[in-house]
């Protein structure tokens, strides 16, 4: 059994992440701001692999799931967070009188991303709903197959099992509903970019991914070593065009392109996850000290992504900053200096007391 504990590697992709989401929201320079919305994609490819090879773990250890306590945890991690930040986005509306109950209530019950396109008190709130419906479908589908046996989880070394069958399957026609959607509802941009059915089959290559990682690992390890080259190339030449092509105003970015992005940062995952020496390889590249500072941003992104827009908006209201560089230096510091005591005070918090109420089972 494959081991995921706290990773640094993995955190120091989680922190690129969320940097790049900074980079899309505040400008620094216009090839950042063009590229920063990838962000959210290779979010979804960890939060993929990440849950799901909780559920996995699982899974190994007791022949089943408890799809009901996997729900509770994922909800102390989300919810407290997530609504008590809330309250900060909704005072200026308040205070200005424009105040919108409705919209409000989709944004709490997470399904802006279809009854608004972006969210309302703040626009990227959206990901939080494809993460949100990620996590229930998730554990429904695996509760079926794990508990209640609907489909075989055997599986062979050299073939593919019904439950890669049934994933390709889905990725696919995930795929085909996007192309539809974008062809035939050509001025519904942002609902094609944000609507949880064309947006989360780069959360299911994350499940994807922990299934080789939890199952496979040796063939995973194997085929990796063999074309490491040619697909660490391949990678980054799907995710070349991303400084150059703006999402939303492009057919291709928001059909083929997102295919394009999960599968890159998908393959960079399995870099990290696979290369023993990644480690020595991004202290090269970046020195310690900096990969240890964005590992510690990674390790904080949630509450970063949830307080960045605020702090965005109310610089902009009480001081705008013509300079960007101060700008993007400003709202970086106060967003990430938030993000640090909001994850090791308030999150520290709630998650003990999830632990202590509703302890793990793999533990």
């Amino acid at each position: 059994m494959q081991q995921v504990n706290r990773l640094r590697e993995l955190d120091f992709l989680r922190g690129i992440a969320i940097i790049l989401v900074l980079f899309r929201h505040q400008l620094l320079f216009r090839f950042l701001e063009t590229m920063g919305w990838i962000g959210v994609d290779l979010f979804f490819v960890l939060s993929g692999f990440l849950v799901s090879g909780l559920l996995f773990k699982e899974y190994q250890k007791f022949g089943s799931i408890n799809a009901k306590l996997f729900l509770i945890r994922r909800g102390f991690k989300i919810y407290p967070i997530f609504y008590l930040t809330y309250i900060l986005y909704i005072i200026p509306s308040v205070l200005l009188h424009k105040f919108d109950l409705e919209k409000t209530f989709y944004d709490l019950i997470f399904v802006q991303n279809y009854a608004l396109g972006w969210g309302y008190a703040y626009a990227a709130s959206w990901s939080l709903a494809v993460e949100e419906h990620f996590y229930f479908a998730l554990a429904l589908f695996l509760w079926l197959i794990f508990n209640k046996k609907i489909m075989s989880f055997e599986y062979k070394e050299n073939q593919f099992s019904n439950f890669e069958k049934l994933l390709f399957f889905i990725l696919i026609l995930i795929l085909g509903l996007r192309i539809f959607s974008n062809i035939y509802f050509p001025d519904e941009n942002v609902r094609n970019t944000t609507m949880s059915h064309l947006r989360i089959d780069s959360l299911l290559f994350g499940v994807l991914i922990a299934y080789w990682y939890y199952f496979k690992f040796d063939k995973l390890s194997d085929f990796y070593q063999k074309y490491k080259a040619a697909l660490l190339i391949l990678a980054f030449a799907m995710l070349s065009f991303t400084p150059f092509i703006e999402q939303l105003e492009s057919f291709f970015i928001r059909t083929i392109g997102f295919t394009m992005l999960y599968l890159s940062f998908g393959i960079i995952l399995i870099h990290f996850l696979i290369d023993k020496s990644v480690n020595a390889q991004i202290n090269r590249l970046f020195t310690r000290t900096i990969v240890n500072f964005i590992s510690k941003i990674g390790f904080c992104s949630y509450s970063i992504y949830v307080i960045h827009s605020f702090v965005i908006n109310w610089i902009g209201f009480f001081k705008p900053i013509k300079n960007r560089f101060l700008a993007f230096a400003i709202v970086f510091s106060i967003s990430v200096i938030a993000g640090f005591i909001m994850t090791n005070v308030i999150e520290k918090f709630i998650l003990n007391l999830r632990n202590k109420y509703f302890p793990n089972r793999i533990n």
